[in-house]
């Protein structure tokens, strides 16, 4: 089965108004012609600016959380429909530095996820092991969690997006060998089969988000069960564009 490939950027804590709306700029020719969609995740304050910048153009902007609740006191919080009015499409939920800094567990990444799916926006749910569970053979373990408790209530899991990111190759320049990250990408799609159906699994676009830049792409993207990459640093340069023709 046929799934499109999806090329996603996580700025982080990174970029400005006026630096971010320089960088799409200059990207917007260099992938107009993508064949994958393509997503920028900026920091909430920074949605508005990126959103005018990307008008018009195929790169979606995203957004790096949401709150499960629609309103309430929640103090620096940002709620679904507050993303929507921006016209944001896609999410990032569950990412590792989210899970290690500010105390995401597998139940908020449920919250969330559910709070996303019924406003309409599309979860990017990121799921990986750290360095001392791959070690200890606890990969699989892990994965098996994130994934039954996180995606817990879904009706339609194709509505969302995975990302892959082993915590060890996050950041660090360390990436995973495509050998490693297939095997561990068709794990989780095999589970995602057992969790709920076949078909599904099949139709379910999951990303590989470790260190994945313009030098080991198109190695990456080769891969039968690995359909994009969810992108760190490399999507704060214009190196994304090399990232995003990786077919080319």
């Amino acid at each position: 089965m046929s799934r499109k490939p999806f090329i996603a950027g996580n700025w982080k804590m990174n970029m400005t108004a006026e630096s971010g709306t320089q960088l799409i700029k200059e990207l917007i020719p260099l992938v107009k012609d993508a064949n994958c969609d393509v997503c920028l995740c900026v920091p909430a304050i920074l949605i508005p600016a990126m959103t005018k910048a990307s008008a018009g153009t195929n790169i979606h902007i995203g957004a790096e959380n949401v709150h499960w609740a629609n309103s309430g006191a929640y103090t620096g919080e940002i709620s679904a429909d507050m993303l929507k009015e921006y016209g944001v499409k896609y999410v990032i939920i569950g990412h590792s530095e989210r899970r290690q800094y500010f105390g995401e567990t597998d139940e908020t990444v449920n919250k969330r996820t559910l709070t996303a799916l019924n406003a309409g926006l599309t979860p990017i749910v990121c799921v990986g092991e750290l360095l001392e569970e791959r070690e200890s053979g606890k990969t699989n373990e892990v994965l098996d969690r994130q994934l039954k408790d996180g995606l817990n209530g879904i009706d339609d899991v194709t509505k969302i997006v995975i990302a892959y990111e082993p915590v060890w190759a996050i950041g660090t320049g360390r990436t995973a060998t495509d050998e490693q990250a297939q095997k561990t990408i068709a794990y989780i799609r095999k589970k995602i089969g057992e969790l709920f159906c076949p078909k599904c699994a099949e139709k379910i676009v999951i990303q590989y988000g470790g260190s994945m830049n313009a030098g080991n792409c198109k190695g990456l993207m080769a891969q039968p069960d690995i359909d994009g990459g969810l992108i760190g640093g490399a999507s704060l340069k214009l190196d994304f564009a090399k990232i995003v023709n990786f077919d080319k």
